[in-house]
């Protein structure tokens, strides 16, 4: 079997190629070996410099030379400025120390608590105006307190009972209390039936409630009851 078209291919194919297409030319022009690279023959070089400027001279530097030596005049006597310094100088005052041992052992007797000099200040058992200030403000936030008080008890329609009153209800309640007590008292021993429990039982309670009315009155200052 051959192809009809099999000629057209290999046309097609041939008409494509060309000669040294990925190889390049077949000759090529070989540099000489003269020409070779030498070291730091790319790196750019600076233009050459112009006769001017080397001309020029340089300026004269700021900072002083190595050979320059000031001349130093020296007109203070160091020697008889201390001695005169010594001479009129306030010795020093020994330090007093405290030996508490044989051997000798010492230490300042300043900071050791031995001398009393806390107590010879002037200021010693003096209120500090830090605490006297303080007890002001917490008696003044205690009378905006019971002023707020007042004033929530007024709102709720509270009555504060008087001296004479709280004394009239305590004497009152201490009355009731000693005839209940006298009427538990003459209980007899023998409580066989339910009725002598029953009434036993609530003397009890009634003593009780007596007793706790008396502790809070006698308790507290002040007292408030409620509006009738």
């Amino acid at each position: 079997y051959i192809a009809r078209l099999r000629a057209y291919v290999i046309h097609e194919a041939e008409k494509n190629k060309s000669k040294w297409k990925t190889m390049g030319p077949a000759k090529v022009a070989v540099p000489s070996p003269n020409d070779f690279l030498q070291k730091r023959s790319k790196e750019p070089k600076l233009a050459p410099r112009k006769k001017e400027q080397d001309d020029k001279k340089l300026r004269e530097l700021s900072v002083p030379r190595r050979t320059y030596r000031p001349v130093i005049q020296i007109k203070k006597d160091f020697i008889n400025k201390n001695a005169i310094a010594v001479i009129k100088g306030v010795p020093k005052e020994p330090r007093p120390f405290c030996v508490d041992t044989r051997q000798g052992d010492k230490y300042l007797l300043g900071p050791s608590g031995l001398v009393p000099k806390y107590v010879k200040k002037k200021d010693y058992g003096v209120t500090p105006k830090y605490v006297t200030r303080r007890n002001v403000e917490i008696k003044k936030e205690e009378k905006e307190y019971e002023a707020s008080i007042l004033e929530n008890l007024k709102k709720r329609a509270m009555k504060r009972l008087s001296d004479e009153e709280k004394t009239n209800v305590l004497q009152a309640l201490k009355k009731n209390w000693e005839e209940t007590n006298r009427e538990f008292q003459c209980l007899p021993l023998l409580t066989d039936t339910r009725s002598k429990r029953m009434h036993k039982e609530k003397l009890e309670l009634k003593l009780k409630q007596l007793e706790h009315d008396i502790e809070a009155l006698e308790k507290h200052k002040t007292v408030y009851i409620a509006n009738e």
